[in-house]
């Protein structure tokens, strides 16, 4: 597909880096030489200077001639009116990221329908859903919903002296039986797509699917199920803890939100009256002893600087915080932090990127099923997708073991309504089925292309 990308900032960057790997076409529009350069050094693209919102820049960008236009830039109203004159010209789809909480609410609706936007996309509120539901569940380094929250797929880490170092999947399973999957390994640099004779060792990232509640059971069997998160310190107030810090007033935590700027913290205590505020310095020691750092039972770093975040979570870290969550955007910090022992770390330009490139896949789809959930998964070397099946899938009721898959691929659940089932080789895809895949180093964009024909 011809993909316009209007701002090229961290996510824009990530974004186009994400399209090119699928062989689409894209052309990256931003206002700033330089950045420009920066761009056409890393990325082979077309690149086009000027104003995202300006009829030539947009025009010479070849934007009535796009199956998708992408507006990422650094100003709300900017994206939404690029993608206004985007559809005018004749973009076929339109992507704005809109990050300011008054547009989220239900004026927004009226608003998206005026200038016809296809999608709006929030990378702080996407990442505060994605820090919650960690600190529903503490033991997890990542969990992805699938289904509308009726599967998960969770990421822990075995640890030394782990029940299961050393097992095999069929010997976990005969020892710890359930209706789970492990479907994905990530050993050091390496991952796998297991069987029953794979044999797990401590250090491992492994990735298990069910139902939460199924999860729940299995991690409780484990010895390994932490106790939901009550109280949380949140560093900076940013628009991601302002999000963050709204679901979890909401469902009764404690929250502490520590910045530097006082007029962040003027704001973000007017909008959240529930939350204890302090302007301070977070990344000051004394300060963070004295706010309780040692009694809580989860800390959160959402600076602008993922420097600062590494730094502070790790001090967070060596005072005994049980979860500590940071969050970190260069892709090469995010890696040195894994090293020092920082295990959770969520990345928000890379949780928009998921979004724009399932959307896209979606797009794509002409038969069989359409992708509802796309995620990366172990260090972006394995894709989790969710499918809806549709009524002209041509293997809709065959069961799975008789069905050829290609390599890599593996069928982690699937969903029909509100029953999520585990499969087994006698399962089969019903139409309205939500299929869940597991695919390395493949790249699906329909259930179809699973399938080894």
């Amino acid at each position: 597909m011809k993909i316009v990308i209007a701002g090229c900032g961290k996510i824009g960057t990530t974004v186009i880096e994400s399209l090119l790997a699928e062989g689409h076409n894209v052309i990256a529009v931003d206002d700033s030489n330089l950045v420009l350069q920066d761009v056409t050094n890393m990325y082979d693209v077309m690149c086009v200077c000027g104003n995202a919102a300006d009829y030539n820049t947009l025009t010479e960008a070849g934007t009535q001639k796009a199956d998708m236009f992408v507006a990422v830039t650094g100003s709300d109203e900017l994206n939404m009116l690029s993608c206004l004159i985007a559809k005018r010209l004749g973009a076929k789809y339109t992507v704005a990221r809109i990050r300011n909480p008054e547009y989220n609410g239900q004026g927004f609706v009226f608003i998206k329908d005026q200038i016809d936007l296809s999608l709006a996309i929030n990378p702080e509120l996407y990442a505060a859903r994605e820090l919650f539901n960690i600190l529903k569940l503490p033991s997890a380094l990542n969990i992805e919903t699938f289904a509308r929250g009726n599967f998960e797929m969770v990421e822990i880490r075995l640890k030394e002296k782990s029940p299961i170092d050393g097992m095999s999947l069929i010997d976990v399973r005969k020892k710890y039986p359930g209706k789970y999957l492990v479907c994905v390994v990530q050993r050091g640099e390496e991952v796998f797509i297991p069987d029953g004779q794979f044999v797990l060792k401590s250090g491992d990232k492994i990735g298990l699917t069910a139902t939460p509640t199924e999860i729940q059971k299995l991690l409780k069997k484990l010895g390994i199920l932490q106790k939901q998160a009550r109280n949380v310190m949140i560093l900076g107030a940013s628009r991601t803890a302002f999000y963050l810090s709204k679901m979890l007033l909401k469902s009764g935590n404690e929250v502490k939100i520590i910045d530097i700027d006082r007029e962040k913290c003027v704001q973000i205590c007017d909008t959240l009256p529930g939350a204890v505020v302090i302007a301070g310095d977070g990344a000051e020691q004394e300060l963070l002893l004295e706010e309780g750092i040692k009694s809580m039972d989860a800390f959160v770093s959402l600076t602008g600087m993922d420097e600062e975040n590494i730094l502070v979570s790790l001090f967070a870290n060596s005072q005994g915080v049980p979860k500590v969550i940071s969050k970190v955007n260069r892709k090469e910090l995010s890696a040195m932090a894994e090293k020092l022992g920082l295990e959770c770390i969520i990345s928000p330009k890379r949780i928009i990127s998921d979004v724009v490139l399932s959307y896209a896949r979606a797009l794509q789809n002409t038969v069989g099923s359409q992708v509802e959930t796309l995620y990366k998964l172990m260090d972006g070397k394995v894709e989790a997708l969710e499918f809806i099946v549709k009524d002209d899938f041509q293997h809709a009721g065959v069961a799975i073991k008789d069905m050829r898959f290609k390599p890599n691929i593996l069928i982690a659940g699937i969903v029909t309504g509100r029953r999520a089932v585990i499969p087994s080789g006698d399962d089969t895809f019903k139409v309205g089925d939500r299929v869940i895949v597991i695919a390395a180093d493949q790249h699906p964009d329909d259930l179809t292309d699973i399938i080894d024909q």
